[in-house]
């Protein structure tokens, strides 16, 4: 398309910016666009990035005015010179006449016949503070240029925004940014003294999730740790159930992998459910493993019947679940692709969490009572102590 500055498709129906966002920030404007240049350069080196560009934009063209010495000593300022030239060639207001409901405005200005062409400037004559006329060519020059479209600015500096797309089939934004922040930023700015970089688009708003999902999901563990140690009445006993939110984290990860899809947020968001569903299954040994021996069966009797006896039901539960989430999984739609990773992260963790826990949980349940005979009898367990039943003192705790 002739003079066409940028053209953009977009088919996106959540997006939070350009993948790759990042504001060169400098009070030097030449070489801020010479550090511009050499990062899209730069990104031109990365596969799969693409539509590469910059918030600089050229203006129209204008008749850039520049003072002369010889203008200074006459009293003469740059303000006195774009006055005079702008009322000489636009006009200037002298009186304004009301005509029923219109405005009538008097301009005074040059006859158009000395005003079509550079060299009616060149024959301006500029008045100076004691009333006389000198030529413009006196104590002033005029050169063709272009001006700004527009003037960002921020903290007083000048800014310029470089932006790409990412082709996730062949790249991924993490990765590229992770590879400019530690291999090509810091030589830019060492070359280039007084420029600052920050993230916009979608880099800034990951970041800011990211920090907020720290906060609140170290809330939501203390919150469910809770929930669990007072109906257990037990420090411990939490902590194994606990024990398996990484494995679904793994699990995650290793769905992602299968099904050729790359981490994005709402995988991270899949993560955060994901830690209060894997909790399910290790509640159920737990629970069940703490009526057996509440019946006077021993630790290892009970640990080994819990997994026999919770095994079908728990298994199931997390069959349904990757069962029910398989549609999401399967769909080709563009409307839910960006639900897919959050749906991946959870479908997955479940399963292979839940396959952890049936070995996990039991395993840790006499790692604790051999840490509970320890440090209670100052010992460790003998081999032959788990096939009998430790009586506690009233009192003692579990």
């Amino acid at each position: 398309i002739p003079g066409t500055e940028e053209l953009t498709f977009t088919s996106s129906l959540f997006t939070a910016g350009e993948p790759i966002n990042l504001r060169l920030q400098s009070a030097d404007v030449d070489d801020l666009q010479v550090a511009a240049e050499s990062l899209k350069t730069k990104l031109t080196s990365y596969p799969g990035v693409i539509d590469i560009t910059d918030s600089f934009r050229a203006g129209k063209e204008e008749i850039k005015l520049a003072i002369l010495p010889s203008a200074e000593m006459l009293g003469l300022t740059l303000e006195d010179l774009a006055r005079q030239v702008r009322q000489a060639f636009y006009g200037e207001e002298a009186q304004r006449i009301q005509r029923e409901r219109e405005d009538v405005r008097v301009m005074v200005r040059y006859p158009e016949s000395q005003r079509r062409s550079l060299g009616d400037l060149e024959n301006l004559r500029i008045r100076t503070v004691d009333g006389a006329e000198v030529p413009f060519y006196s104590v002033a020059r005029a050169e063709m240029g272009r001006g700004y479209a527009s003037i960002r600015r921020s903290d007083r500096q000048r800014i310029i925004s470089v932006t790409a797309d990412i082709d996730s089939r062949r790249a991924n934004a993490n990765e590229v940014m992770a590879d400019l922040r530690a291999n090509f930023l810091p030589q830019l700015l060492a070359n280039h003294p007084g420029l600052r970089f920050g993230l916009e688009g979608e880099q800034r708003e990951q970041r800011k999730v990211s920090l907020g999902l720290i906060r609140g999901y170290g809330f939501a563990l203390i919150l469910i740790y809770s929930l669990l140690a007072i109906p257990l009445r037990s420090y411990a006993q939490p902590l194994i159930i606990m024990a398996v939110i990484p494995f679904g984290l793994v699990g995650a990860i290793g769905g992602h992998l299968l099904m050729g899809k790359s981490l994005s947020m709402m995988s991270v968001f899949g993560v955060v459910a994901l830690s209060g569903v894997v909790v399910n299954s290790s509640l159920v040994l737990v629970h069940t493993v703490n009526q057996r021996r509440a019946r006077g069966a021993s630790i290892a009797e009970a640990a080994r019947e819990a997994g026999v006896a919770r095994f079908r039901p728990i298994v199931l539960t997390s069959l349904t679940t990757f069962a029910g989430l398989t549609p999401l999984l399967l769909e080709r739609s563009i409307s839910a692709q960006f639900l897919i990773p959050m749906a991946i992260s959870l479908a997955f963790g479940v399963l292979f969490a839940t396959l952890i826990a049936l070995f996990l949980v039991p395993s840790l349940y006499l790692v604790l009572d051999d840490l509970r005979l320890f440090f209670l009898r100052g010992k460790p367990a003998a081999p032959n102590d788990r096939g009998r039943e430790y009586r506690m003192p009233v009192g003692a705790g579990r």
